[in-house]
C-alpha cells in the first residue's frame, strides 16, 4: 500500500473513468503526473479539466500520509489494478474498482473456482439449511466461497465454509475495518484467520445503503457462478444475480415454496431462465468439474422431522398427499423437508408428486 492508492481511491471520479486512466497509463504515479500536466490528448478539453480538477483536489499529501499511518496500524493492505495480487477476474470489466483494500489472504482469489452464495438476511430455516449444505459441499471440493457477510444466508455460507476448512472472501459495502452488522464481530475475526475481507471503500467508510449495489457488482465480478439461496421480490441478491447475467455468468437459484415470501425472488429467477438447484451432480456440471460424493457413511445421519418422513417412505412410490396425512405437519414444511432429503440423496422425487427412498448398495 502507498499514498497513491489512497489518493486515487479518494478522487471523486466514476469507476469507469478510473479504469480508463489505469488502462491508459502504466502506474498510479503516471496518472499523478498527468493530473499536473497542462496539456493532454486523451480527453476533450472540458473532460480533461474536470478529471484533473478531481485528481488535484484529492491530492492532500498531509492528509494522505496521516491516513496511510492510520490504515497501516490497523493491518490493512491494498492492491491496485497493476498489482499481481489484484483479483484477475475483476480485470474483465469496465467498472472494476481501481484499488481494493483488504485484510487476510487475498491471493487465493486467483486460485480455484470462486462461487458466490447470496440470499435473504431474514432467511428461513430451510434457506439456512440449504446454504449450509451448499457451502460445506463446495468447500470440501476446494471451491472458494464469495459473499457479502450480511446477516442471514451470507453469514451462514461464510461460517460453514470456514468450519469445513475452506477459503471464503467477504466483500463489504463499508470500510474493511468496519464490522457490519455488529453481531458479526466473531465471524469477522474468524474470517481473518484463513479467509479474506475486501472493500473498494476507504477504511472508515460507514455502511451507507447506496454502497451495497456497488459492493454487489464486485461479488458477481469475482465469481464464476452466482447461487441465490433465498430472495424476496425486491432483494438485493437479485441485483447481484442481474449483474452476474450482465457479466456473462451463470446464475443458479434454489427453488422454494410457493407460500414463502423469501422464495418469490428465487422462483422468479428460475422462471426467467436461472438454473434450478436440485442436486450436487447437476450443480457441478455447471462448474464443469466432476462431483465426488462423500461415501464415508453409506447411510447418513438423519434426525428429527427428516427421520420421521424418511421412515414413512419405502422402495415403492408414495404420493405427497399420503405422506401429509401420515405426518400431519404443515404442507409448506413438508415440502421443505422433502427437498432437504433430496439434496442429501436420501430420497428421489418422481413425476406426479411421488417419492421413494434411494436404494443403498453397501
Amino acid at each position: 500500500m502507498n499514498i497513491y492508492d489512497l489518493w486515487f481511491c479518494s478522487a471523486k471520479l466514476s469507476s469507469k473513468i478510473k479504469i480508463e486512466l489505469v488502462k491508459t497509463f502504466n502506474t498510479l504515479e503516471e496518472i499523478w503526473y498527468y493530473s499536473n500536466c497542462e496539456k493532454s490528448n486523451i480527453y476533450t478539453k472540458k473532460e480533461d479539466e474536470k478529471i484533473k480538477f478531481h485528481l488535484k483536489k484529492a491530492w492532500d499529501k498531509e492528509r494522505l500520509e496521516s491516513l496511510y499511518e492510520q490504515i497501516k496500524n490497523k493491518n490493512i493492505s491494498s492492491v491496485n489494478f497493476y498489482d499481481n495480487k489484484y483479483p484477475k477476474k475483476l480485470k474483465n470489466y469496465s467498472d472494476s474498482p481501481s484499488v481494493i483494500f483488504y485484510k487476510g489472504n487475498i491471493k487465493k482469489l486467483n486460485e480455484n473456482l470462486n462461487i458466490a452464495i447470496v440470499g435473504a438476511r431474514n432467511c428461513s430455516t430451510y434457506g439456512r439449511n440449504v446454504a449450509n449444505m451448499i457451502s460445506k459441499e463446495l468447500s470440501e471440493h476446494n471451491i472458494n466461497i464469495i459473499s457479502g457477510m450480511a446477516k442471514g444466508i451470507d453469514s451462514y455460507a461464510h461460517r460453514v465454509c470456514l468450519e469445513s476448512k475452506g477459503y471464503t472472501c467477504a466483500v463489504l459495502g463499508c470500510g474493511v475495518d468496519v464490522i457490519y452488522p455488529k453481531e458479526n464481530k466473531k465471524l469477522y475475526n474468524y474470517m481473518l484467520e484463513d479467509g479474506c475481507i475486501i472493500s473498494e471503500f476507504l477504511p472508515g467508510t460507514q455502511p451507507f445503503s447506496y454502497n451495497f449495489p456497488m459492493r454487489n457488482r464486485i461479488i458477481s465480478g469475482l465469481s464464476d457462478v452466482v447461487i441465490v439461496v433465498e430472495a424476496a421480490e425486491r432483494s438485493g441478491s437479485l441485483i447481484t444475480a442481474s449483474l452476474a447475467l450482465e457479466q456473462g455468468k451463470d446464475v443458479v437459484a434454489v427453488p422454494g415454496s410457493i407460500f414463502s415470501e423469501q422464495s418469490k425472488g428465487t422462483n422468479k429467477l428460475i422462471r426467467d431462465g436461472a438454473y434450478p438447484f436440485t442436486n450436487f451432480y447437476d450443480l457441478f456440471q455447471i462448474f464443469n468439474i466432476q462431483y465426488v460424493a462423500d461415501n464415508k457413511d453409506n447411510i447418513k445421519k438423519i434426525s428429527g422431522l427428516q427421520r420421521k418422513i424418511y421412515d414413512i417412505l419405502t422402495n415403492e412410490p408414495i404420493h405427497v398427499d399420503d405422506i401429509f396425512k401420515r405426518t400431519n405437519i404443515d404442507i409448506k414444511q413438508l415440502y421443505e423437508v422433502l427437498f432437504e432429503l433430496q439434496l442429501g440423496n436420501e430420497i428421489l422425487s418422481l413425476p406426479g408428486n411421488y417419492y421413494v427412498k434411494v436404494e443403498r448398495r453397501v
